[in-house]
């Protein structure tokens, strides 16, 4: 757990800018980061080292929202909206997972992609069947991977294969999944996770929220993706001022809570995100996919409100966090010049904080390479990305991040531990 990785850094601990270190040097001791450094300081040179050449050296992504079950269909139902998608695509996978065997395969596959992925931190949905979340959740932690799995909660609007019988009964199974999960589990760990208001009753809101409480464990769902899931809301909680006070009425937003989305927040909601410390995690790529709109984020971050990104496999069609910093971008871009012109767009910079420092904030001190952060890294190469003139370390990184197909992560850490 005490190494020094060698090659050319690039990090950032400020949203304004990224930092770049050529040739520079990775202190790691017990799994923290010591520091970045030009030179390797005297009391580390007899650490043993790992030079990775020329290569690009990142911190590790942290992915605040993605649908593991999915990940067997991404790429599929492009052209439907969220609802119909809902109904054609992700629900009939999904009940698949009651099968063991199928979860295995499936699994197996999302998790070894994950591994190959530059995600090192994630938060995901599971299913409704709690034998196949304890199962995603033990690939992940023999993965190494670190984070958060949800064995998600529905007890109305949904085919009967995906609903639990009654809001007691949901509560009862959430709670025994908790347990379990806390039992066995010390990388990737429980979090409550009701889909969204229109498939959850306000009993089952109330009881996953004490549940919540109770394990002391973090939360997540949907918010405000869709402009017919907001008029559902509407009606399914007519006390609610809006969508956001509806989940704030059963106490669930929180500093341990991720809501993703947030496409279309009014100002009240946006100052209730704030005053509650939630984390919104933006999906640019599903939120273009099936066709809900492009989020006001920078209206989210100049009120305050905590942002990170997600991929939201299979809304977005792909794992690839380097592509999901590029789409915020130029969504961003979109928002300016179509919506308004008063949000200046994303810079690059900013949404690579999002994407590290500024999402790895949910799990901790993560998503950096100052010291005292766990030490995740991905080791990028991208040799494949030819040029005839000298590129700045700062300019590789930048082309990786809008040719990330074009490149390869060849060495993977997590808390200081190689996992690829």
């Amino acid at each position: 757990m005490d190494f020094v990785i060698k090659g050319n850094l690039c990090y950032s601990d400020r949203p304004e800018c990224l930092t770049t270190l050529p040739q520079g040097y990775l202190v790691v001791v017990g799994g923290v980061y010591a520091g970045a450094f030009e030179q390797l300081p005297e009391c580390y040179q007899t650490l043993p080292q790992t030079d990775c050449g020329d290569r690009l050296v990142m911190p590790g992504f942290c992915d605040l929202h993605l649908h593991a079950p999915q990940f067997a269909y991404r790429g599929l139902g492009m052209d439907l909206e969220l609802i119909e998608w809902l109904n054609q695509r992700a629900y009939p996978e999904e009940a698949k997972y009651s099968d063991l065997a199928y979860a295995g395969r499936a699994y197996d596959l999302f998790v070894d992609a994950m591994r190959k992925s530059a995600t090192t931190r994630l938060c995901c949905f599971a299913t409704l069947h709690a034998p196949a979340t304890l199962l995603l959740m033990e690939k992940l932690e023999a993965a190494g991977l670190r984070g958060y799995a949800g064995k998600v909660s529905m007890d109305r609007n949904a085919p009967d294969d995906l609903c639990e019988p009654d809001a007691g009964q949901a509560a009862r199974d959430c709670e025994t999944w908790l347990r379990e999960a806390n039992r066995r589990f010390h990388l990737v760990k429980p979090m409550v996770t009701p889909r969204f208001i229109p498939s959850c009753s306000d009993e089952l809101m109330d009881s996953l929220s004490a549940l919540a409480r109770e394990y002391g464990a973090p939360l997540q769902s949907h918010l405000s993706e869709n402009q017919a899931e907001i008029d559902w809301v509407s009606e399914l909680c007519p006390k609610a001022v809006n969508y956001t006070d509806a989940y704030d009425r059963f106490g669930i937003l929180g500093p341990r809570t991720v809501m993703a989305h947030a496409v279309y927040p009014e100002n009240e909601e946006i100052a209730l995100l704030k005053k509650r410390e939630v984390t919104v995690a933006h999906c640019p790529a599903s939120n273009m996919n099936i066709r809900s709109g492009i989020a006001p984020v920078r209206k989210l971050l100049n009120a305050g409100v905590k942002v990170g990104l997600g991929t939201d496999v299979a809304g977005g069609q792909t794992l690839d966090m380097l592509r999901a910093v590029t789409d915020a971008v130029q969504a961003s871009k979109l928002y300016w010049r179509l919506i308004d012109q008063r949000d200046r767009a994303l810079t690059l910079s900013e949404a690579f904080y999002m994407a590290t420092k500024g999402g790895g904030a949910f799990f901790g001190k993560v998503g950096s390479f100052e010291s005292g952060y766990e030490a995740d890294a991905i080791v990028l190469d991208d040799s494949a990305l030819p040029h005839p003139q000298e590129l700045t370390v700062l300019e590789r990184a930048q082309r990786a991040l809008y040719l990330s197909g074009d490149c390869r992560i060849v060495q993977k850490y997590v808390a200081g531990r190689s996992i690829l």
